[in-house]
């Protein structure tokens, strides 16, 4: 059982930065895969990025690639993602999860999720 708790979340100007962090319980993080989410008002939830267990793979949604770096530090049990050059589009609540196997892009297959804070962008 894990669970997810993240921060970071707030309101920024178009261009600014954020860093979302996921702090997560129990002493087997290391051994999980570890994504970000986001869903926006009226929209379904779709994948951002995601981390592999050691952090050395990771994965990006097209639409952030470039922009955005997720990162893991086992030791603290919490994995990050840094967001650079924000822009309005990427308002949305954001959520982190984590699955036991391999790195996915599909919501459903992750087992423990957080709640999510808002990312509010404005122009």
């Amino acid at each position: 059982q894990v669970q997810l708790v993240e921060s970071g979340g707030g309101l920024v100007q178009a261009g600014g930065s954020l860093r979302l962090s996921c702090a997560a319980s129990g002493r087997t993080f290391s051994m999980y895969t570890m994504g970000w989410f986001r869903q926006a008002p009226g929209k379904e939830r779709e994948f951002v990025a995601a981390i592999s267990w050691s952090g050395g793979i990771t994965n990006y949604a097209d639409s952030v690639k470039s922009r955005f770096t997720i990162s893991r530090d086992n030791t603290k049990n919490t994995v990050y993602l840094q967001m650079d050059s924000l822009q309005p589009e990427d308002t949305a609540v954001y959520s982190c999860a984590a699955r036991t196997l391999r790195m996915r892009t599909i919501a459903h297959e992750y087992d423990y999720w957080g709640q999510g804070p808002q990312v509010t962008v404005s122009s």
